[in-house]
C-alpha cells in the first residue's frame, strides 16, 4: 500500500512538471528570458561561456553557412568522455587563438598543452598568484578540477563553436 501512494505521488509530481513545462513553452514572455539566463548563470556561472561571435557575423545562405572569424581553426576531439555530453569523438569545433590573459574568461572552454598532450577542458576559476594568471579548469563529465594551473603561455585555443 505504502509503496502504491508513493508512486501516485510520484505521477501527480510528473504531470505538473509536464504541465508547468508546456505552460512554459505556451506563455514565454520575452522579458523573462534574460532575467531567468542571468539567475541561471549565477549558479552555474562555468557553463556560460562569454559570447564571442555576434549575430552580424554570421551569415546563413540557401547552400552555405558563413562565420566572420578572425583566424578560425578548425578542432577534432579525441575519445575520452571528459567533455560528454557536450562534446566527443565526433564532434567538430571551431576555436580563435586569444591575445591576451584576459581574454579566457570563466566558462570558457579552452584546449592548451600539457607535457605534450593537448587537453580540452571547461575554465571554472581564475587566480593569480606569484607566476601572474593561471586558470583552474574542469572537464564537464569529471569529478575533479584538473590537479594543474593552467598558464596563458599553455593556452592553444578558446573554443567558440561546436559543430555536430
Amino acid at each position: 500500500m505504502e509503496s502504491k501512494k508513493i508512486f501516485i505521488i510520484l505521477f501527480v509530481i510528473s504531470i505538473l512538471a509536464f504541465i508547468f513545462s508546456l505552460s512554459i513553452n505556451v506563455f514565454h514572455p520575452p522579458s523573462l528570458e534574460k532575467p531567468i539566463n542571468k539567475a541561471i548563470s549565477s549558479i552555474y556561472p562555468e557553463t556560460a561561456p562569454k559570447d564571442r561571435i555576434k549575430e552580424s557575423q554570421i551569415h546563413v545562405y540557401e547552400d552555405k553557412v558563413v562565420i566572420d572569424i578572425k583566424n578560425p581553426k578548425w578542432a577534432k576531439f579525441a575519445d575520452t568522455g571528459s567533455m560528454k555530453p557536450y562534446f566527443d569523438q565526433g564532434s567538430n569545433a571551431i576555436q580563435i587563438q586569444p591575445s591576451f590573459p584576459e581574454d579566457i574568461q570563466i566558462g570558457d572552454i579552452i584546449s592548451y598543452e600539457h607535457q605534450g598532450n593537448i587537453i580540452i577542458h571547461r575554465v571554472i576559476e581564475i587566480g593569480k598568484d606569484d607566476k601572474g594568471i593561471y586558470y583552474q579548469v574542469k572537464g564537464d563529465n569529471n569529478l575533479s578540477k584538473d590537479p594543474l594551473k593552467v598558464r596563458f603561455s599553455q593556452v592553444r585555443r578558446i573554443l567558440v563553436g561546436i559543430i555536430y
